[in-house]
């Protein structure tokens, strides 16, 4: 019987491990720009009969909601039309004829693309790639529920002007930028710390 190196028995032993990925202020940027949108987007609260009807069109009922675009169980409501395209607003709201209940797989990997060109898609989750049975009703159905409730984006820089519009955008590149700065300034807080603790 041969023995291992220690090198090779080292390199098998490590490649088993892997370290957290570090959290940088920077990797929050999407985060961030979405806050941003999302905090000048308006709700419209659906009453209880828009939600019954909305249900009853995408084939479902109060006790059986599903993913609208797969059929798991609903975790959430997904934006049907997306918030954010480019770092900036679509126009399109949060109100009933927008949502459709989803699955966390499916609202994660739709993202902001168009719905109808995700579902077919070959996208990591999505439902023609995870071969999901009876996927051309579920497109019909959710084509109805555009039909139903046929939602026009808003032109958010028309109500507010381009000066105040522009305004609130150069507030989230200052929001970045001190972010940054603050990331430079904890890197170096970092590498304080760590050479102290391996003393």
């Amino acid at each position: 019987m041969i023995e291992e190196r220690p090198e090779e028995m080292a390199r098998q032993v490590l490649a088993c491990f892997r370290m957290p990925s570090v959290q940088t202020m920077m990797s929050r940027k999407s985060s961030i720009t979405n806050a941003f949108v999302s905090a000048i987007i308006p709700i419209v609260e659906p009453t209880a009969a828009e939600v019954a009807q909305a249900l009853t069109i995408l084939g479902m009922r109060a006790e059986t909601v599903q993913c609208a675009y797969c059929g798991d169980k609903a975790s959430e409501w997904d934006h049907l039309r997306p918030l954010v395209v480019d770092r900036r607003p679509t126009g399109y709201i949060s109100e009933i004829g927008n949502l459709v209940p989803s699955c966390g797989k499916c609202n994660q990997s739709k993202g902001n693309k168009n719905w109808i060109e995700w579902i077919v898609s070959n996208a990591p989750h999505a439902p023609a790639r995870r071969g999901v049975i009876g996927l051309s009703s579920r497109i019909e159905r959710l084509k109805e529920y555009e039909r139903w409730r046929p939602a026009e984006p808003i032109d958010f820089e028309a109500i507010l002007g381009p000066e105040l519009y522009a305004q609130y955008w150069l507030k989230l590149d200052q929001a970045i930028e001190y972010m940054r700065e603050c990331q430079v300034f904890a890197q170096a807080l970092r590498v304080q710390i760590a050479s102290r603790h391996q003393r």
